[in-house]
């Protein structure tokens, strides 16, 4: 076999093939026995046909295209192998001569990774957000945990901001009542502002019993977004009593015994979160500053079809659990459908770009991944899923994602050594030492690109 590679541009690349008709015949051979098993023939056996009635009965140009067809992904492997190509996807295969007993010639245009040159990355200077927790931070977080004990308790008197309610809600619209517009025992903590515009204004002052009646925009059901006349039942006004914040509150909330010990270890959960969004924020930061650092030509398809795999997950997966189409989404986040567009493409882009970057430093630097770095970041995408580590484990198996998962491992790990390399500085001007933070150190992935499947089998 004999093979050449023309560049057509940085991105794709067309390979001219030519095969020997003698490198055909292990797949003719597996041509007629293939065809055997699947006819009958009066005389003949099944599958002791001999070659030549096959050819006087079916053709001999059916054996030549099975034989084709089946040796196809061989040749152009070999191909692709002696070119030392990293491809992207599926070629464009085209068979330009096919000679019986002679020569197989075909052409494969296919798109590449392109060939980076990653420059001296260790004069990247970023700042990030100082680490400091205030006194009103502390205050906010214990609130937050006082609110979480607090309790309930009936009383006999007109509904005020931060009573909690036990309601029942009737809607009409035009006059008639909704099929969807009834619901009964409903919870609801004045003030909260969880249910619908006007309810706050409409309940409070209301005393168990009594009932109320205000306008409002439906958020849901089957007549959102139209006014509707709203009843409203008041069944119950149970007031809301916070703990006092004394040791006894400490005992009953965690594991400390007093008061300023759970102040102190607020404290210091705060600086850990602020540590950790510093980390995370010096990543972002860096990659930002490296990806203006390189050029990145970008293959059409792949970039195309990265964009199309971004549109849909958002609209079939994010959007349709939340009971949106991507009209109404655009409309809550006040962007016409050219701006979404123009969003999607340029996160496509950033995302194939720190892909191509992040796995040629993988290769520059000589990154491996262990057994212990895979299982650690598998536990950690479980998490994120919400499903067990030996249930995502399975599914990644089964899926063939391994591959995959080590490639996100050593991505992180890539841009690891570009952060170590950077000067990290916080907004007072101190340098940030990240070295203590490895575990806040997330894979930094291209989410749902296509970069990584190379080498598919063509077919003519």
């Amino acid at each position: 076999m004999k093979s050449a590679v023309e560049t057509l541009n940085p991105t794709r690349v067309r390979l001219t093939v030519e095969v020997p008709f003698e490198e055909l015949k292990p797949s003719l051979d597996a041509a007629y026995k293939k065809i055997n098993q699947q006819v009958t023939v009066k005389g003949f056996r099944q599958g002791k046909i001999p070659a030549r009635v096959i050819d006087q009965r079916f053709g001999r140009g059916a054996v030549l295209e099975e034989a084709v067809n089946d040796a196809l992904p061989k040749f152009y492997t070999e191909a692709v192998n002696e070119g030392e190509l990293n491809v992207l996807g599926q070629p464009e295969v085209d068979i330009t001569e096919l000679k019986d007993g002679e020569l197989l010639a075909f052409t494969a245009e296919v798109d590449i990774r392109p060939a980076l040159e990653i420059p001296d990355y260790s004069g990247i200077e970023v700042e990030v957000d100082a680490v400091e927790v205030s006194d009103e931070d502390i205050d906010k977080s214990v609130e937050q945990l006082r609110e979480r004990f607090a309790t309930t308790s009936p009383v006999e008197r007109a509904a005020q901001d931060g009573d909690v309610l036990t309601l029942n809600l009737e809607a009409k619209v035009d006059g008639e009542v909704l099929e969807d517009g009834v619901a009964e025992g409903v919870t609801y903590t004045v003030g909260s502002g969880e249910l619908l515009d006007g309810i706050d204004e409409a309940v409070t002052g209301v005393e168990a019993g009594g009932t109320a009646t205000f306008t409002s925009e439906l958020k849901g059901g089957s007549a959102e977004g139209k006014e509707a006349e709203v009843k409203v039942e008041v069944t119950e006004v149970k007031s809301r009593e916070l703990p006092e914040l004394d040791d006894d509150f400490a005992q009953l909330a965690s594991e400390f015994d007093t008061f300023e010990e759970l102040r102190a270890d607020s404290r210091k959960r705060l600086e850990q979160m602020k540590k950790y969004d510093q980390a995370t924020q010096a990543q972002e930061k860096v990659l930002d500053e490296l990806l203006k650092l390189v050029e990145v030509p970008i293959p059409e398809k792949l970039l195309t079809d990265e964009i199309e795999t971004r549109k849909h997950n958002l609209v079939n997966h994010q959007l349709g659990q939340m009971g949106l189409d991507l009209a109404k989404y655009l409309e809550i986040q006040g962007k016409t459908e050219e701006e979404f567009d123009a969003e999607t493409k340029e996160q496509a882009e950033k995302g194939i770009k720190t892909q191509f970057i992040l796995d040629e430093l993988v290769n520059k630097e000589k990154l491996n991944v262990s057994q212990e770095e895979l299982t650690e970041h598998l536990m950690r995408r479980a998490q994120s899923s919400g499903m067990s580590p030996d249930q995502f484990a399975q599914a990644v198996v089964e899926g063939g994602q391994v591959p995959m998962l080590v490639g996100e491992v050593a991505r992180g790990k890539a841009l690891a050594v570009v952060v170590e390399a950077a000067t990290v500085k916080d907004s007072n001007g101190e340098v940030i030492d990240l070295d203590d933070e490895d575990e806040t150190a997330e894979t930094v992935e291209a989410e749902g690109t296509d970069a990584e499947a190379a080498d598919e089998k063509p077919e003519a």
